[in-house]
This record gives C-alpha cells, sequence and structure tokens, in this order.
C-alpha cells in the first residue's frame, strides 16, 4: 500500500525576494496566522516558539491519524514518512540526511555528543560563563565522569567587534584542549558568536568545535554547514516553530564512527548516524509537523524572517536606550544580534520588573542571570506588531521615572 500524501496548507502566499521588515501590512498577514492568548502580550517566545495556525492544524491531524490507524501507521506508513521529513529537513539545513538526527530537543542532542565524544583524562574543554545551563551541568558531569578540565572564558557583553571574542577564545587554547563549546546566539543576551571564525580557530589547533544553535536555527538566515562545525545541536521547538518534542543534531558524516550511542544497541552497528537515536518509540506527530513547519517558514524566507525579528528588537530597544537608569546586556551593534535583548533597571530587582510588567501593564516576559547581575529579557515573534512594543516602552518609560 502506498503511504498517503501530506495534505499541504500555504496561508500566506509565497513571496519572492526580501520583504521589507517594516511592511506592516504583509506582516499583519503573517500575525494573524497565529493563534495567541489576549489575556497577556507574550514578549518571552524564546522558551518554544507558538505554532503558526496552519502547522498546529496540521499537527492536529497527525495526531488523530496516529490514534486512528494505531500500529498500522506506524508499521507500514512511518518509516517512509519519517524519512521524507528528514530529508526535507535536511535540505533546508544544508546537509545530507545520514549526518542528521531527528532529536526530542537541544539537550538530547548535545548529551548524545558530550557524552559519546572519545575524550581522554586531561583533556581540556573551553566554553563562556553564558552558555546555557543544562549545557553547562551536562558538560561538568562528563567532566568528573572522564578525568576532564573544562576552561571557562568571560566573552564581553558589548564587543567592539569579532575580532575581541576570537582573542578571548585564542587566549584560552592550550596544548590540552581537545574542543570548544559555542553557543551561537547567547540565550541570556541575544549576542550572536562568530562561530566560523571561531571554528577555523579551533581547527588550525587540531581542535573540535561543537555548538548550541539552539535559538539560532531558523531565527538567523544560515546554513548548517557555514558554522565550520563537527558538531551541532538545535531545537525546532523555538523559531522554526515545530512542536514541542522535536530538534535535531548534525555529526559530520566523516565524525560519525568516533561518537558511542548514548542509547545503547546492536541494531545499527554500521556506523551510520541512526544508531546514535536509538531512542525507541517517539511520537510521530511533532516530527511529521516538522515540514509543516518548514513550508511556513519557507514561505516567509529565512533573511526575511531574520530582519523582521531585528527589526522588531531594535524598535522598542531604540526607544528605551537612552532611559535613566535602564542600562541594555545586549550589544549595541544591530547586527550582533536578532529578537533576544535583554535589559536592567537600576534600582529595581529584575524580578520585580517582570513582575510588575505583568501585574500593572499585562506584559510577559522572563528573568535571566548575565554576567553577575540579573536581566529582564524580552523576545518578540512574528505576531508581535510595533503598537505592541509601543506597550512595553511606555511601561519601561514609566518605572525609569519612578527612580529618579
Amino acid at each position: 500500500m502506498p503511504v498517503r500524501q501530506r495534505q499541504e496548507v500555504q496561508a500566506v502566499p509565497r513571496q519572492a525576494g526580501l520583504i521589507a521588515p517594516d511592511d506592516e501590512s504583509y506582516w499583519a498577514q503573517i500575525a494573524a496566522q497565529y493563534d495567541v492568548s489576549p489575556s497577556f502580550l507574550n514578549l518571552e517566545n524564546g522558551y518554544f516558539g507558538v505554532q503558526a495556525r496552519p502547522v498546529f492544524e496540521a499537527f492536529q491531524r497527525y495526531e488523530r491519524t496516529v490514534n486512528r490507524d494505531n500500529s498500522f501507521f506506524l508499521r507500514r506508513e512511518w518509516p517512509g514518512r519519517h524519512a521524507h521529513v528528514l530529508k526535507r529537513l535536511a535540505a533546508f539545513a544544508g546537509v545530507d540526511e545520514g549526518e542528521l538526527l531527528i532529536t526530542r530537543n537541544l539537550m538530547e542532542s548535545l548529551n548524545i555528543i558530550l557524552q559519546g565524544y572519545p575524550w581522554r583524562a586531561g583533556d581540556e574543554v573551553v566554553c563562556a560563563s553564558h552558555d546555557y545551563d543544562e549545557v553547562a551541568e551536562t558538560l561538568e558531569m562528563v567532566a568528573q565522569r572522564r578525568g576532564l578540565r573544562v576552561a571557562r572564558v568571560e566573552v564581553p557583553l558589548n564587543p567592539s567587534g569579532d575580532d575581541e571574542i576570537v582573542a578571548v577564545y585564542e587566549g584560552a587554547l592550550s596544548e590540552h584542549t581537545r574542543a570548544i563549546l559555542i553557543t551561537h546566539m547567547v540565550h541570556r543576551t541575544g549576542q550572536i558568536m562568530p562561530v566560523a571564525r571561531l571554528s577555523a580557530l579551533a581547527r588550525s589547533r587540531g581542535v573540535d568545535t561543537i555548538v548550541d544553535a539552539a535559538h539560532s536555527f531558523a531565527q538567523l538566515d544560515f546554513r548548517l554547514p557555514d558554522l565550520g562545525a563537527d558538531f551541532v545541536g538545535a531545537n525546532l521547538h523555538k523559531w522554526l516553530g515545530a512542536p514541542l518534542g522535536v530538534g535535531l543534531l548534525y555529526v559530520k558524516r566523516e565524525r560519525l564512527g568516533e561518537i558511542a550511542p548514548l542509547f545503547g544497541s546492536m541494531a545499527h552497528a554500521d556506523g551510520g548516524i541512526a544508531r546514535l537515536g536509538n531512542v525507541g518509540t517517539v511520537p510521530p506527530a511533532p516530527v511529521l509537523a516538522i515540514e509543516d513547519a518548514l513550508d511556513f517558514h519557507e514561505s516567509i524566507g529565512s533573511a526575511s524572517k531574520e530582519a523582521r525579528l531585528r527589526y522588531l528588537t531594535q524598535y522598542w530597544v531604540a526607544r528605551v536606550r537612552g532611559l535613566p537608569g535602564l542600562r541594555m546586556l545586549t550589544p549595541s551593534d544591530p547586527q550582533r544580534s536578532c529578537a533576544i535583548a535583554v535589559f536592567a533597571i537600576d534600582g529595581l530587582p529584575a524580578q520585580q520588573v517582570c513582575d510588575r510588567l505583568l501585574e500593572e501593564y499585562g506584559i510577559f516576559t522572563v528573568v535571566r542571570p548575565v554576567a553577575g547581575t540579573h536581566g529582564v529579557r524580552v523576545t518578540p515573534h512574528l505576531y508581535i506588531t510595533p503598537s505592541d512594543l509601543d506597550r512595553l516602552v511606555a511601561a519601561l518609560q514609566a518605572m525609569t521615572r519612578e527612580t529618579q
């Protein structure tokens, strides 16, 4: 019996060329494709992304199909459908499907690499204090088990350029350095790290790079090979807008044989990437909806999406950056960040600011630790409008007046 074809839904016509980030008529059409709560303004979209309506409706159809067709679907249709989604995702990411694994999230992806990497006792791993907390905890666990040394660097919050960042990492390399862990887009501040340059530096020293692309994947316009790294993990439930429960792991083909499986099995002993993902039965619907999320994303275009998200961030940041007592903890150069920006108000604890924004203004944000202090992180999405951000600006203007 042939595999049934997916029902494709295209809510907004695909656009040719770059869409102006301030074309509010077009972006209103995109915003209308999201069903969000009317009870608060959600400016904490960095945790996970709201699925656009066509993606969510497809996800619900897949759930019904799997529940209705039961084991027939899993045994007869799922292998082919999974392979098709993987091929489509690999094409979008710019890699071969034999180098890509669909995982449950970034943490599963990086656990596979960090725990399966061929470490030797005495190896050194360079990372930054701004790296994701759970990734850092996993690295510490592996370091204790395998006798590794973890060397942490401090990256400036507002660097003068890439050279300053590269110099920080270069100064941390030693004869014992085996790998550098790099966060492409820092979840605390939104800073975009020069991963390609850092990868080139590492390669020139015989050092590997392991990249956390949790926030950058489908927020920035790039392909995985552009990073120059042999190992990359990412989430698909953040900026791609796929359902919760899907991520990816990229391992360059010639490195696959070096990684020991985290989930043991002899079923895939051929050295292919499938042996790294033997987790048993997984929910098919989130995986199937990856293709619908790609459809929606590509109808806008990666470059246009990145430009719009950066425009929205700079819209509110430009209006509050000069407020007395308000400090931006995100780089001042707009090209060094995109949808994520973080601020602090002198004299007001970040959690108090966060709570007041919600209780008094109906604006939901989150507190993030940044360089020994705490800031309030703001992450708009494609359904956010400039008028929404005017509400945030007005709230911050009122709060800063109180502190003077």
